[in-house]
């Protein structure tokens, strides 16, 4: 024995001599995710995907292989003891996507993993901190819970808790709570919230799909006596919308406990269950989001056993709910972003008061108010922007509160929300400080960041109140058209924005929540809605129901997953057929509105004197869109590999390209249809315009911006990114530039010049001032000038081109995006005698980097270079000087 100890020992002392020897990688590991999201409770699958983030001070580092230990607890995750997976040393320069192939994983599973690479020297990194996942419920027979819902006589429910009293053994190494709610939840256990998460969940289409939240509520638990509410909201689930049943909201929840390897269920919810109303009432209604009632008589002080105990409480009844799909929520939460107080306030009258938060936003309201009387009633009415005479715009949007004369008493939203900037407060004596109003912007917990900034600061302004606004329309999984009118994922507006939205976040995991809500929205024959979810008819067009199509490109190209091309590829063929049987000698025409969708549009919110309804306009728009459609799905088709269907799609587009051309276009004019900005623009960047004839019709756009339309962009939704991608890929950024300088209407300075802080529904400022309209303008800045090219056939940003446009006057550029590999940052400074600029390239990722100046000498990093133009540089710092 003896003899064996001494071995060991000496064993132990050559290995650490040996570790101590070898050189490690400069290589750092961190940002570990799973399906890119970090360490989800609850995925949707057993096939996991990795990707890590690799930082190192090192120029041209880089990955060349990897390994992943994958362990039911974080005791085995080592080499030898690592039970789920060790994918050994693995020749890989992949650290994004990558699939676990290890041991079946099953439904409940818990797991955790870490990485470690090696360079392209052959060193090897430290591991990485361990990350953890967990599969959730994917089957019918995991659930043993039953959906509860409040007994209620005449009038509806409203907002109840469910509670429930339970003893817990602490013996258990963890517990997850898994709540399948239809309407909002919050979750509390011994009086605290399990979760700063809210609005949750994200949407869905509730008669086809329900989506369920997992908690890992083991710190909450105590060992004896515990106390579980779970307070529900109505929110989208409210009567007479598809799949809703009348006496909700409901909620199934189930409560799980691993020992010894095992997951048990505890508790569930059933009949055993009581409930009360809590004493807030949801007015969510179709065009008529309106707020929340609150009586605070009936509002407990807390939700700890000993408030609990205080009331009555009814019994619970069981429903049964018509047969859907049950899945786990993909998409990260909506948190409360930001914090901020009104800027100034007024009196209306003695007992109103107005105060102007100084930006419109998406969010809560909290209010602290002075001493109130029992039943005084306080009226909180929002609005996004005043009237022509500065006056306060009464509408829908209002909260009411109910005092209950107790004194420091205070308002908070909980299952609404508004969108707004200055608040009205009504029948209160007294105006609370400004400190005492707080203004709380929630938006979907996304990650990523982007930066823009250059010499202009019009452009400047421009782009932040881009940015900005679409923080503001990004709550609940999807993109909203505008938060406070009517709250709907609009394709169109969809295809508006999504190239903005997803060069400036990571909106993977929402796009993958988005896009499984148009696969619910599908008809059998193939018809698409205008919307998804889907809860009622809205207007659109072929723009908005070939998001499908193009939104799923556009998510694989930006972040490199396929499984959205590979999940609605079918049903993508399935609407290119409906919109077939519409087309006449080869045009797509006018189709029936139906009960779920509306209006047959081509551009939409056009500025005055463009007629948006003319029948040649909305052709040539909707059919130039077709044409998109066919060729992203011949792209679509290759990525797949489904090569029978490549030259069907060409063919198509070519086809509908000709007839565009032979129907559409004046060779007098040397213009299409009604001769406006997308009429003529949408032709040339699908391919239609013969290459003959494109100078000729460019010339046409230049003649017509300048003389009809007075040198303003002068379009739509949908013309908006139509030209700004066509500015773009034709390297017209001085036209853009010229456009985007006019102050007068219509325009973005417009906006900004008239108090805009987010971007408007109508360019005159009709209707809504929180709008997801003309937000596709937003690429422009990092595509055109700073230069930032994903390139499609290395999705994700695995290659990138980096092409700046140079604009007479700006002097420099900077601009910055999260790519899936990590930060990537260009900017650009220009003199009479010199260009230089400054480059990072995260590691795995490689540039083509494109001069935009004629230099007679190029320095790279100090030294000179034999080349003067188009530089491969992989990851690292660049200092690039051009003399001209």
């Amino acid at each position: 024995m003896k003899n064996i100890l001494i071995r060991n020992l000496c064993l132990g002392i050559l290995s650490f001599l040996l570790m101590s020897c070898n050189s490690y990688s400069s290589l750092k590991i961190n940002m570990l995710q799973c399906e890119e999201l970090d360490n989800p409770l609850g995925i949707d699958n057993t096939s996991p995907h990795f990707s890590w983030l690799l930082q190192s001070e090192e120029q041209e580092c880089k990955q060349t292989a990897y390994q992943i230990l994958v362990a039911s607890s974080e005791k085995l995750l080592s080499e030898g003891k690592a039970d789920l997976w060790n994918s050994g040393k693995t020749e890989s320069d992949e650290s994004v996507w990558v699939l676990y192939q290890g041991t079946p994983l099953v439904s409940k599973s818990l797991a955790y993993w870490k990485v470690r690479v090696w360079d392209e020297k052959g060193n090897v990194s430290q591991w990485s901190e361990p990350a953890f996942f967990a599969v959730g419920l994917l089957h019918t027979d995991d659930w043993k819970a039953k959906y509860i819902g409040i007994n209620y006589g005449q009038e509806p429910p409203h907002s109840p808790q469910f509670h429930k009293t339970f003893l817990w053994d602490n013996k258990g190494q963890k517990a997850f709570l898994h709540v399948n709610s239809l309407g909002y939840h919050e979750v509390y256990i011994n009086g605290q919230p399990v979760s700063d998460v809210v609005l949750t969940p994200a949407v869905s289409q509730f008669d086809k799909r329900s989506l369920v939240v997992t908690y890992d509520v083991t710190e909450f638990l105590q060992k004896g006596e515990n106390d579980l509410v779970i307070w529900l909201g109505q929110g989208w689930y409210h009567n007479g919308l598809p799949g809703v049943i009348e006496g909700g909201p409901f909620v199934r929840a189930q409560l799980e406990e691993l020992k010894d390897g095992l997951w048990d269920t505890f508790l569930i919810t059933n009949a055993s269950w009581e409930a009360r109303e809590s004493g807030y009432e949801s007015t969510w209604r179709k065009y008529r989001l309106g707020g929340e009632i609150v009586d605070a008589s009936r509002l407990l002080p807390d939700l700890t056993t000993a408030s609990l105990s205080k009331v009555e409480w009814d019994t619970v009844k069981e429903v049964i709910i018509p047969s859907h799909q049950t899945t786990p929520q993909m998409v990260e939460a909506n948190r409360i972003q930001k914090e901020f107080h009104p800027k100034s306030f007024q009196s209306v009258g003695d007992t109103a008061w107005i105060f102007d938060l100084g930006t419109n936003f998406t969010g809560w309201t909290k209010i602290k108010f002075p001493k109130l009387e029992k039943q005084q009633r306080i009226q909180i009415n929002y609005c996004d922007f005043l009237d022509e005479k500065g006056e306060f715009i009464n509408n829908s949007n209002y909260d009411v509160y109910i005092a209950s004369g107790q004194g420091n008493e205070s308002f908070v939203n909980k299952f609404n929300y508004h969108a707004y900037r200055y608040l009205k407060l009504s029948n209160l004596k007294k105006a609370p400080a400004l400190s005492d109003i707080t203004a709380c912007l929630i938006h979907t917990d996304y990650g990523g960041t982007s930066s823009f900034s250059c010499s202009d600061g019009d452009l400047n302004a421009i782009h932040q109140m881009i940015q900005y606004t679409l923080n503001c329309l990004t709550l609940g999984g999807d993109l909203v058209d505008c938060p406070h009118v009517e709250r709907l994922g609009y394709g169109g507006d969809g295809n508006a924005s999504t190239l903005t939205m997803q060069t400036m976040y990571n909106m993977a995991p929402l796009y993958m929540n988005w896009m499984q809500a148009w696969r619910d929205c599908i008809r059998e024959d193939g018809s698409m809605p205008h919307t998804a979810p889907n809860p009622f008819s809205a207007g659109g067009g072929p723009y908005w129901c070939g998001f499908i199509i193009t939104a799923s490109w556009q998510t694989y190209v930006n972040y490199g997953d396929r499984r959205l091309l590979e999940r609605y590829y079918p049903y993508m063929q399935q609407w290119l057929g409906y919109a077939q049987k519409y087309s006449k000698d080869g045009l797509l025409r006018q189709w029936p509105s139906t009960e779920y969708r509306n209006w047959y549009l081509g551009d939409w919110a056009t500025p005055v004197g463009i007629d948006q309804t003319n029948p040649a306009s909305i052709d040539v728009v909707n059919n130039s869109f077709m044409v998109t459609c066919y060729q992203t799905m011949a792209k679509i088709a290759k990525v797949l590999g489904k090569d029978q269907d490549i030259q069907p799609f060409v063919e198509k587009a070519e086809e509908l390209e000709q007839l565009i051309h032979k129907t559409f276009y004046d060779p007098k004019q040397k213009s299409y249809s009604t001769g406006t900005q997308i009429d003529l623009i949408y032709p040339m960047l699908v391919g239609a315009t013969p290459k003959e004839e494109l100078p000729d019709v460019q010339n046409t756009l230049f003649a017509v911006t300048a003389d009809r339309f007075k040198g303003h962009l002068s379009a739509g939704l949908v013309g908006v990114p139509v030209i700004t991608e066509w500015a773009v890929k034709n390297r017209q950024a001085d036209f853009m530039y010229s456009m985007l300088k006019k102050r007068e209407y219509p325009g973005y300075l417009y906006m900004l010049d008239n108090g805009a802080t987010t971007t408007w529904e109508h360019w005159n400022g009709e209707r809504s001032h929180i709008h997801n309209c003309y937000n596709g303008i937003g690429s422009w800045f990092y595509q055109a000038l700073g230069g930032i090219l994903p390139d499609e056939n290395e999705p994700g940003y695995k290659h990138v081109f980096i092409q700046p446009q140079l604009v007479e006057s700006l002097t420099w550029v900077e601009v910055s995006k999260d790519t899936p590999y990590g930060l990537l940052n260009v900017k650009w400074e220009k003199t009479n005698t010199t260009f230089a600029m400054t480059i990072h390239v995260p590691i795995g990722c490689e540039a083509t980097l494109t001069i935009p100046v004629d230099a007679k000498s190029v320095f790279i990093n100090d030294l000179k270079s034999d080349k003067l133009n188009d530089f491969k540089i992989r990851s690292g710092n660049y200092r690039i000087m051009c003399n001209l």
